[in-house]
């Protein structure tokens, strides 16, 4: 009898290994610990939301929906944008429902960057940037946001961009840091790409958890970037269901047709009631539109227990995260770089975080380490009692 023999295969990807969140998410199971460190709420939905859907499925509406998306989905996401942003976008050229904002972008990836082609990463970054680029044969251009501030460098952009560069992404509100782009940052970059071609890629899934007196910047109000713009939002992020994997990708026709040829052979379509569930909740509004009040008020009892501490608070512009500087808590084991104080604040304080050195290529260490407050308030209140032995 012949052995049976399992091919041995050299790895496209030697160096890509567990992310940090799968990592500190199994060892908060394992220790009882509260899990403060992967981005997602333990809180439901709305349920009028699962309501919407389910009478879709009721309806029958539960075979392949059109390549780009369900006709009343996209017609609501041209409708919203348009209002809060001022930008209209075709909803049958212009439009295209995403199984998430991670397959956008690497759809995007995929669809406009050729080998060899650069593509500008402003670091800390959202860990799934740098392995899309590689998996389109892209070089990854690290450029640094400023240590403490995170704000962006546009010295150290410019000079990254070369006749090689292809594309940036940007992220506002910022995953991992909580910063928040403003409008003379906006204008800034569109000086900056305006003799160029370069594509922008902005990643906009935390577009409603902005905190006053700031307000979100899309590209999309901007006539200089929106023309050289992928938009990506996230129903996921907006309406607390992350599980659902649902999102949109908001560019030109000509962006999009390149975009779609990729989308239709790696997803072809995204789930048909919860397009349908998802173009019928759309009719209120006030979700999306109440959503910076709601975590606003979590983000203060987060920071206010946050003060009774020695951690020291970065600030929280934007998105769900709370970042704080580590360096003036005193700890039973001495010199712990960011990692290993996350490990130790997981196994014998009782709360999970990620450190702020995972979303940087070279591990970079400042001393700062991320919070999630999309919580219930019982759930921060018990990490907060735990934190405040610190």
């Amino acid at each position: 009898m012949t052995p049976t023999i399992t091919p041995q295969l050299v790895s496209k990807h030697p160096a890509m290994g567990t992310t940090i969140f799968s990592v500190m998410s199994a060892l908060a199971t394992e220790s009882g610990a509260v899990n403060l460190g992967q981005g997602f709420p333990d809180f439901e939905c709305d349920p009028q939301l699962i309501a919407d859907v389910s009478s879709a499925m009721h309806q029958g509406l539960n075979q392949y929906p059109p390549m780009p998306g369900v006709a009343p989905l996209r017609q609501a996401v041209s409708e919203k944008i348009e209002k809060l942003y001022g930008h209209h976008y075709d909803p049958n050229t212009e439009i295209t429902v995403t199984a998430g904002a991670t397959q956008a972008i690497l759809t995007i990836m995929l669809a406009v960057v050729h080998p060899g082609d650069e593509v500008i990463v402003l670091e800390p970054c959202y860990d799934s940037y740098v392995p899309n680029i590689d998996m389109a044969g892209g070089v990854v251009v690290r450029v640094p946001l400023t240590p403490g501030t995170f704000r962006p460098d546009f010295d150290k952009i410019q000079a990254a961009i070369s006749a090689r560069t292809r594309a940036i992404l940007i992220n506002s509100p910022h995953n991992p840091s909580g910063m928040v782009w403003r409008h003379e940052d906006m204008l800034k970059l569109q000086e900056i790409l305006a003799p160029t071609s370069i594509v922008l890629i902005s990643d906009e899934v935390y577009e409603h958890m902005v905190y006053q007196p700031l307000m979100h910047c899309s590209a999309s109000s901007y006539s200089g970037l929106a023309a050289r713009a992928f938009v990506v939002s996230s129903f996921g992020k907006t309406y607390h269901v992350t599980g659902w994997k649902v999102g949109t990708v908001a560019a030109p026709a000509a962006l999009t047709a390149e975009f779609r040829k990729v989308h239709q052979f790696n997803v072809f379509t995204v789930n048909t009631p919860v397009q349908h569930g998802l173009a019928n909740y759309m009719k209120d509004p006030s979700p999306y539109l109440d959503l910076p009040a709601f975590y606003q008020r979590k983000r203060d009892l987060f920071r206010a227990g946050l003060a009774q501490t020695k951690f020291k608070m970065l600030p929280g512009e934007g998105t769900y995260f709370q970042c704080v500087d580590i360096s003036e808590l005193s700890v039973p084991e001495k010199n712990l770089g960011e990692s290993e104080f996350c490990k130790w604040l997981t196994r014998d304080v009782g709360v999970a975080a990620i450190p702020m050195s995972a979303f940087y290529g070279n591990g970079f260490d400042q001393n700062v380490i991320r919070f999630c407050f999309a919580k219930k308030d019982e759930t921060l209140n018990t990490a907060l009692a735990r934190l405040a032995r610190l």
